[in-house]
């Protein structure tokens, strides 16, 4: 396999305004927010336009709004980053961004209804298209973590099932292809994609379709409340997912890439997130195969925006006035230290057997969350010094599966615990 350079990213919040700066665009405050992520050594930045101000009509996505999408990639592309665009927002910090014509009078499936779809897919489609020709390009994802419209604990969901999740995807990533040949396109869930029973999107949809597999890892999700903020589950958990989700990859060798990672307090303390963020990225760094790690997020929140959970304000990498935050120096002291290393690290020979009752369906899923048995036993191998990998149960007796992944021991969950 050819080594791949690793990449090192931000997921750009601009200090004017957060993801409001569409609406009042100002190309020399993206000029300042893309200098200050530059000068930490990165090399991409993944963005977000807001779905209802590019596409307020079903039928009117607006020229100016992708005009503005293509100054910022070459605002980028003058600093040296690579520039990845996220569809579909949809839901950022908690907020919820959904054009009006899906919503209550015109309440329709954002995953089913024909004419929603189709409005979808020529969004995806004209972004990609507009920036094809760009150098700096790397390509589309669908959306931030769109899965969560479709289940709960959304208060309203657009409720599906499985195959309408996996359809709706591939026509979804499919327009990105029309639009930009050939570019990394892919689409990213949060953890219920991995952890919770009976959710429509899956891990073998996170694996197998799109061109890599992207995981969001967040330890508020119960990870840090039973391990604490320094326990080794909590700085080995951006590390798990990316090894849980190689059980379902066909390709032994796809590329994962850690697309969101952040430090949220009060789990992690102020005075304690360098510490996490570098125990986090390096212990991601020991995972064969991984693309790059993208630090959520650049910049702080405002303190003069309302109502955000309390951790939002504080996951910059830079402050809300530009200043690079210890988290920040440490992002910064890393991608430095790998800038022109090939990354080979040691092959994860012992592999830690997943049962989650059908590699499909996955409908016992729930082992693999905070406080599951797989999560715990494989939480107890790394705390001995184990580098695990995952294997899916029913591929754990599979010569040719073991060997193509380098695999030379399996344990189950009762030889760990």
């Amino acid at each position: 396999m050819p080594d791949r350079a690793l990449r090192f990213g931000a997921n750009y919040t601009p200090a004017r305004g957060w993801f409001h700066h569409w609406l009042d665009f100002d190309l020399d405050e993206v000029r300042a927010d893309l200098d200050s992520i530059a000068a930490l050594g990165l090399d991409h930045v993944r963005v977000f336009p807001l779905w209802p101000v590019f596409q307020p009509n079903r039928t009117l996505i607006r020229p100016r709004a992708v005009e503005q999408l293509v100054a910022l990639a070459d605002a980028a592309a003058e600093r040296g980053l690579e520039v990845n665009v996220d569809g579909l927002q949809g839901h950022l910090s908690s907020f919820d961004f959904l054009p009006a014509w899906t919503r209550t009078w015109h309440r329709r499936n954002l995953f089913t209804d024909p004419d929603v779809v189709a409005g979808q897919q020529e969004y995806l489609r004209t972004l990609a298209a507009a920036l094809a020709d760009r150098p700096n390009f790397l390509g589309m994802t669908v959306g931030n973590e769109i899965n969560q419209f479709s289940d709960a604990p959304h208060p309203d969901p657009d409720r599906i099932t499985r195959d309408q999740a996996a359809r709706w995807l591939e026509r979804m990533l499919a327009a990105c292809e029309r639009g930009a040949p050939g570019r990394l396109h892919l689409h990213a869930e949060y953890d219920a994609a991995w952890y919770q029973d009976g959710h429509p999107f899956t891990p073998a949809q996170a694996a197998r379709l799109g061109a890599a597999t992207a995981v969001h890892s967040w330890v508020f999700n119960g990870t840090a409340q039973r391990h604490g903020g320094r326990g080794t589950a909590t700085e080995q958990h951006a590390a798990y997912l990316i090894e849980l989700s190689k059980a379902w990859a066909l390709d032994p060798h796809r590329p994962v890439w850690l697309q969101e990672v952040g430090a949220p307090a009060p789990l992690i303390r102020p005075e304690h997130a360098a510490r996490f963020t570098e125990a986090t990225v390096t212990n991601a760094l020991d995972c064969p195969d991984l693309w790059g790690v993208t630090w959520w997020c650049s910049h702080d929140v405002s303190r003069e925006l309302a109502d955000f959970p309390e951790l939002e304000y504080g996951l910059g990498l830079l402050t809300n006035d530009r200043r690079t935050k210890p988290a920040g120096a440490a992002v910064a002291r890393i991608a430095r230290e790998w800038r022109g290393r090939a990354h080979r690290p040691p092959v994860r020979s012992t592999a830690l057997a997943v049962d989650v009752g059908g590699e499909h369906e996955a409908p016992d899923r729930s082992v693999c969350a905070p406080g599951g048995a797989f999560f715990e036993a494989w939480a107890v191998l790394t705390a001995r010094g184990v580098r695990p990998a995952v294997v899916l149960a029913e591929r754990a007796e599979d010569p040719a599966h073991l060997s193509a992944r380098g695999i030379t021991e399996v344990l189950r969950v009762r030889d760990v615990t």
